[in-house]
């Protein structure tokens, strides 16, 4: 899923998928709100070594779902843009 409803979201692999959504989600249950340049940085060295593939564009393409599916968003007015877990 993307955010934007008219765009359609890239196709990964379910076990590729999981595992960056799960680390996206614990950094930001451990960290609270960052931005998504650390979020990205945090992931990299978390997962590069045993990861096949550019964890960026992986990091970015679940981000987007996530977001689409509001289980994480933009803190709002916040300099630089930080990303949270939604409210549940």
């Amino acid at each position: 899923m993307r955010p934007e409803p008219r765009k359609q979201g890239a196709r990964i692999e379910k076990a590729k998928y999981d595992l960056v959504r799960n680390a996206i989600l614990e950094n930001l249950r451990t960290y609270g709100a960052l931005s998504f340049v650390r979020l990205g940085n945090l992931l990299e060295e978390q997962l590069l070594k045993d990861f096949d593939g550019p964890v960026m564009w992986y990091y970015t393409t679940v981000k987007l779902d996530l977001e689409a599916r509001g289980e994480i968003r933009y803190v709002p007015n916040s300099e630089p843009q930080l990303i949270e877990l939604a409210q549940v």
